[in-house]
């Protein structure tokens, strides 16, 4: 575990070096690095946002007050999740890549889990991080175990679930009854094939419904998973407050460690960092023996939002003796990554591979894909054959991120090959991957060609089969192409959620009509109760502090705060890139920044700088 923080990060050098005493990691401690943490013997710490916490009941050496999750020391959400302090003269592996506002490209953008009833759309990206399983959540053992091994029936079988599937809100609960009422099966087998299978389609809305009618009519004894279960869809539907409300009404036999990696999952999943880390600390609180599922929340979280962090939960999995799983090691990997820091990824899929992990096709997409961001396609194309192996036909599940990478590195005869492997049986993602694959290259009439296999292979599509081709328009600034889509998607039925509305505003913004996407924008977010995506927001901010429109700019700066996105750094470095750009002084901004939390890095330093040179002085003022 010492090797592998020895490898995530360059550690700062203060004085003392930890541990040659740290034999259960003598193997690895011949990863290098150029400097060494200082260490302090101090209580055992607890994660928090507003302070550094002490915990007495255990004893170990902690990081020196320059890590410690204090607030005056707190990064800020960059673009790529990255966080920089305001000490900028100390460096690490996380610090984020600077880059003024104006030239950010777009930032990656949390997962939104939303009920089925307001329209969930699956992530587009490659990014499956924030997507929990329920094996991982450890509610598998009642539900998802049940229906696989109980049951020889294909999921769609399952009589139970096609009534669920097919009834309306107002109407699940008569078709419900009626189901009980004809005596037909309603025992765990069938509730857990319906529940999984309407949870793989995100139906949670219709799951939650489900759930709480079998609650209202004693169909099942509820055990521990049940109950976190049915915390996790109330969090997915209603919120992290109802999701605290329903813990209070669970029995205090059952409120045990999974109900709360339950609810710091879906924290994790709202990017609530506040609340993640108040629930980490409660779990330590109440003495709960905590996990590498529980650290890698922590670490998913931190990845997003606060990079400097990362080296304090590896200390406490050290300390604990809590051992990283494969997910730790992809998270790790993509964040080193993401600091375009090749050597020190490469150092850590060495480390992975020592203690007995073997990548899988999701951390070789992740290295192959940072290989090319980075400029090393040689080696990036040595993964990608790799990944395929010596039979595609027969690896079929790298396809699609074969399709992707090689469209990335601009190998067209590549995506040609593989697609010509899939096209006789395609796959749905096999089929968004290649679409999307094609607009990379530019070839729109063959993307266009697979969206139309796609409405002839599958009857109905949904709205997030249409927005993978509606962002191939957007790209390319195909404004008429993209306006007859939405009509056909509107046609078809398909409800609208934030991954439309998300390339609706970006097909605009790109044909240089961005008064227009700011009033979709507008009424997306006044017509439903789904929040529109970050991202959706700063394309338009970006666009009006590149006009120097700074009256505008404050209008979006001021609905991003209203939607939930507060304390993100990357507004603030638009926001500034606004006055810079129009040339006039923005007055309190420091203190606009410190009210909310938020700290300058390196490059909103710089802005800083430049919006106080616009400030009129007494001699200015009478020269001018």
């Amino acid at each position: 575990m010492w090797a592998l923080r020895r490898a995530v990060v360059p550690l700062r050098t203060h004085g003392c070096h930890i541990g040659a005493s740290r034999t259960c990691c003598a193997k690895l401690d011949t990863l290098t690095t150029d400097l060494e943490h200082k260490v302090e013997t101090c209580n055992n710490t607890q994660f928090v946002s507003s302070g550094y916490r002490t915990w007495p009941k255990r004893s170990y050496q902690s990081l020196s007050s320059h890590s410690k999750f204090s607030s005056a020391s707190r990064g800020l959400s960059s673009q790529a999740g990255a966080e920089s302090s305001e000490e900028d003269s100390v460096e690490d592996g996380f610090s984020e890549l600077e880059t003024p506002s104006s030239e950010v490209a777009g930032e990656t953008t949390v997962k939104e889990e939303i009920a089925e009833d307001l329209i969930s759309e699956p992530d587009l990206s490659d990014d499956d991080e924030t997507e929990v399983s329920l094996k991982e959540l450890g509610l598998s053992d009642t539900d998802q175990n049940a229906a696989e091994e109980t049951s020889p029936k294909k999921e769609n079988d399952s009589g139970l679930f096609k009534v669920l599937l097919t009834a309306t809100r107002n109407s699940m609960d008569n078709e419900l009854n009626k189901w009980d009422e004809e005596g037909k099966p309603l025992g765990r087998t069938e509730i857990s094939i319906a529940m999984l299978n309407l949870r793989k389609r995100r139906l949670y809305g219709k799951a939650l419904q489900f759930s709480e009618w079998l609650d209202s009519k004693n169909k099942l004894t509820y055990g521990d998973r049940d109950y976190a279960s049915h915390l996790d869809l109330i969090a997915k539907v209603r919120g992290l407050q109802q999701a605290e409300k329903y813990i209070k009404s669970i029995p205090e036999s059952f409120k045990n460690e999974v109900i709360y990696r339950t609810l710091l999952a879906n924290c994790v999943t709202g990017s609530n960092l506040k609340k993640a880390e108040e629930v980490y600390n409660k779990m330590r609180d109440m003495e709960f023996q905590m996990t590498a599922f529980s650290c890698n929340q922590l670490l998913l979280l931190y990845k997003r939002l606060d990079k400097k962090k990362i080296a304090d939960v590896l200390l406490f999995m050290e300390k604990e003796n809590i051992k990283p799983n494969l997910f730790t090691y992809k998270l790790l990997i993509d964040t080193k990554g993401q600091a375009n820091d090749i050597g020190g990824m490469e150092q850590l899929l060495e480390t992975m591979k020592e203690q007995g992990f073997e990548p899988d096709i999701s951390i070789q997409a992740t290295v192959a894909r940072h290989y090319i961001f980075a400029g090393f396609n040689d080696k990036a194309e040595a993964v990608l054959k790799d990944m395929e192996g010596s039979n595609l036909k027969q690896n079929r599940a790298a396809s699609r991120s074969l399709l992707l990478l090689y469209a990335d590195l601009g190998k067209a005869d590549e995506v040609d090959r593989v697609w010509k492997v899939c096209d006789p049986n395609p796959r749905m993602e096999e089929c968004l991957a290649a679409i999307e694959a094609l607009g990379k290259l530019g070839k729109i009439e063959e993307a266009e060609a697979v969206f139309d296999k796609m409405t002839k292979t599958w009857k109905k599509l949904s709205a997030k089969h249409f927005t993978t081709l509606l962002q191939v328009y957007a790209n390319h600034k195909m404004l008429m192409k993209g306006k007859d889509l939405a009509k056909r998607m509107h046609e078809c039925g398909c409800r609208i959620g934030p991954w439309t509305w998300d390339a609706l505003v970006k097909l605009y913004v790109q044909a240089g009509e961005v008064e227009k996407a700011d009033s979709i924008l507008n009424r997306a977010a006044q017509q439903n109760q789904i929040k529109p995506l970050f991202s959706t927001y700063m394309q338009i901010m970006d666009q009006y502090a590149r006009r120097g429109d700074v009256h505008n700019a404050e209008k979006m700066f001021h609905r991003l705060k209203q939607a939930g996105y507060g304390g993100r750094i990357r507004q603030y470095q638009t926001l500034l890139q606004a006055y810079i750009k129009a040339k006039v002084p923005a007055y309190g901004f420091r203190e606009r920044m410190k009210a909310d939390d938020v700290f300058p890095n390196k490059s909103v330093a710089v802005q800083l700088a430049q919006i106080d040179a616009f400030k009129k002085t007494a001699i200015s003022e009478l020269l001018d």
